[in-house]
């Protein structure tokens, strides 16, 4: 199978000419801007996941003809740090961040986009948040938990119609939140859609807030008392309105993607001088840019290298230009100067799928390939999402051996229920699979 691949020279330099990232030339050094920037409440009470290694063997001879198969064995307690085992270049390995254990319900990278976001909108006595999203979407379903946790309502316009059975994402974005189904014609235009839906929650004498109105100054508002911060309430029984992107796409999603990029950097970890690939599945593209910006920041020699699942080249190209753009209006008016950048060659290697679909489908052999790398280390990846990046973060252990491989697992457990009611047909049989 051949990877697809979007060559460097092109990507970046078209980057480098179209737009000028602004986040380095930093009134502090970049160490000390980023413990400003990641001083602050979270949601989630620790950065920390565990990390496993995954070990790659040929395998078997098959039928009369010679197949090329591997075979996976995992290990839940690899050697990291100073003893971390050097690569062995007869037996691959990759190394997995488990995201997917941090929450039976919410994904492990939607877990880490409302790191900082939910304690924000709290900062700001939001009440409830409007967010849409597809059928089985992980998002909708994370925003719906997540705000139920903490006492805010969540309001899910979901595109399409609602099944006969609810199941997967679907079904928990109705037993935590309020749910409404929104024609495709009503949904292609999401701005206004969000817009209108979150004056009709707000009603009249209630507010509507952007995400991108309330990061205007976002150090002055976490660095004042508790007791400073309850002056921003709303009078009692006006609701405050936050509406929050699809997928979470939003600049204050970057920050808890950053956390997890300093809690990896860890001496104890992966260090900050091991050279290191990261791979991860891309919807939004959100926290494939957090992760390259994280690593910019403090100056980490490692590679992000992204699986485009949802959208073009260009599609994520002008995400993650505009990602950052908003990050540096945030963020940068109380600690950045305005001088020379170094994210101006771009910070995410975008990349096709080995077998590029449309998105949302699997292919015949996928449901089996996932039962298969299940029975063999115990970790459940999904067809649509983290088996592209488990299959990408194979090859590259056997292509790089300078390189240490790691892949962030992001979840999609409940996305298995979804599938098995759409697609029936691939999931038969699955009893007589090897």
């Amino acid at each position: 199978m051949r990877l697809q691949m979007v060559p460097r020279n092109v990507v970046f330099s078209t980057l480098k000419r179209e737009f000028h990232y602004e986040v380095s030339g930093l009134g502090l050094d970049n160490e000390e801007f980023v413990y400003k920037l990641l001083d602050r409440r979270w949601a989630l009470s620790s950065p920390e996941s565990k990390i496993h290694q995954v070990f790659i063997s040929d395998k078997c001879k098959e039928g009369d003809g010679v197949i090329r198969k591997v075979s996976y064995k995992n290990n839940p307690h690899p050697s990291l740090g100073d003893v971390m085992v050097e690569r062995n270049p007869q037996q691959p390995s990759f190394y997995v961040v488990r995201d997917d254990l941090r929450h039976p319900l919410v994904n492990g990278n939607k877990a880490r986009k409302l790191d900082a976001l939910l304690p924000f909108l709290e900062d700001h006595s939001i009440t409830d948040v409007v967010t849409c999203g597809g059928l089985q979407s992980a998002h909708t379903a994370a925003v719906a938990v997540s705000c139920s946790e903490r006492g805010l309502k969540a309001h899910l316009l979901v595109r399409g119609e609602q099944p006969q059975i609810l199941t997967g994402y679907a079904l928990i974005s109705t037993l935590y939140g309020h749910v409404k189904y929104v024609p495709r014609s009503l949904y292609a235009k999401r701005e206004d859609m969000l817009l209108k839906h979150a004056e009709m929650v707000a009603h009249s004498g209630g507010s509507v807030l952007h995400l991108n109105d309330l990061l205007r100054n976002p150090f002055k508002l976490h660095s004042l008392p508790r007791d400073d911060i309850s002056k921003f309430n709303a009078p009692i029984g006006t609701k405050k309105v936050a509406i929050v992107n699809e997928g979470a796409g939003d600049a204050v999603a970057l920050l808890g993607v950053i956390r997890l990029v300093q809690f990896l950097s860890q001496k104890h970890l992966f260090g900050n001088d091991q050279k290191l690939k990261i791979v991860i599945d891309a919807g939004t593209g959100t926290t494939a840019t957090g992760l390259g910006l994280g690593a910019e920041l403090l100056g980490l020699p490692w590679e992000v290298i992204a699986i485009m699942l949802a959208d073009t080249v260009d599609g994520y190209r002008e995400k993650e230009k505009s990602l950052i753009s908003e990050f540096c209006s945030s963020y940068q008016s109380s600690v950045v100067k305005h001088n020379s950048s170094r994210i101006n060659n771009g910070i995410v290697q975008w990349v096709q799928r080995t077998l590029p679909r449309k998105f949302g489908n699997i292919l015949d052999g996928e449901i089996q390939e996932c039962q298969r790398i299940a029975r063999q280390t115990g970790i459940l990846v999904d067809p649509v999402y983290t088996l592209a990046a488990w299959e990408l973060a194979s090859k590259l252990s056997f292509e790089d051996e300078d390189a240490k491989v790691l892949m962030i697992h992001t979840g999609g457990t409940l996305g298995m229920f979804g599938l098995a009611q759409r697609y029936k047909s691939c999931f038969q049989g699955l009893n007589e699979s090897e």
